[in-house]
């Protein structure tokens, strides 16, 4: 199964949510939701090089998925989904630029 963290205020991640809709091989982690889901996923962030950039440039760094093989990535495309195009507008960063 591949775990998705994102939030349900986060327009990419609505955008990668909406392709997972009832796909069993998908767990939708909304780390707003709890605190517990938050941890997991700051622990994730704070020490996989996956991340790197994010850190960089001041970006959450959601939709997160962890592939099966337990690897992590930011790119929906290796977890089988198609990314938000940037042409649909608005994102979470202050400057507009992503999530």
């Amino acid at each position: 199964m591949i775990k998705i963290y994102g939030m349900g205020t986060c327009p990419d991640c609505t955008y990668v949510d909406e392709q997972v809709k009832g796909d069993d091989r998908y767990e939708v982690i909304d780390i707003g939701e709890h605190v517990r889901d938050l941890k997991a996923f700051l622990k994730l962030r704070d020490h996989n090089e996956a991340f790197d950039h994010a850190r960089k440039v001041g970006a959450v760094g959601i939709p997160c998925f962890v592939l099966e093989d337990g690897r992590v990535t930011l790119i929906a495309e290796e977890a089988g989904l198609k990314s938000r195009p940037v042409a649909m507008g608005s994102a979470c960063n202050l400057d507009g630029s992503g999530c």
